[in-house]
């Protein structure tokens, strides 16, 4: 296979070499990809809870079991105000 990486990634590439970390091209390149399968694979199973958060939250939804957006809005406004003045108190009483 003949990858053409460009300027910059064969720069990288050629960097990460001189480093002695890596033996060769390859290895780099096969590092590359099992980390950026990792993330595609993490990806995906979020995706996955999504779907399922969503499915579980739709039936919550048919059977009349909502909530109040406006009065959940707030309840997070609240506690997003309680943690602000707490990290004030925090920093504050750390000087």
């Amino acid at each position: 296979m003949n990858v053409n990486l460009g300027q910059t990634l064969d720069q990288f590439v050629a960097d990460m070499l001189k480093t002695g970390l890596y033996q060769s091209q390859s290895e780099i390149l096969r590092e590359g990809l099992r980390l950026l399968k990792n993330r595609e694979d993490l990806k995906r199973l979020a995706m996955e809870e999504v779907r399922k958060e969503i499915a579980v939250g739709s039936r919550q939804a048919d059977r009349g079991e909502l909530v109040d957006g406006p009065a959940v809005f707030a309840a997070i406004r609240r506690k997003s105000a309680q943690r602000k003045r707490m990290q004030q108190r925090t920093t504050v009483g750390a000087r």
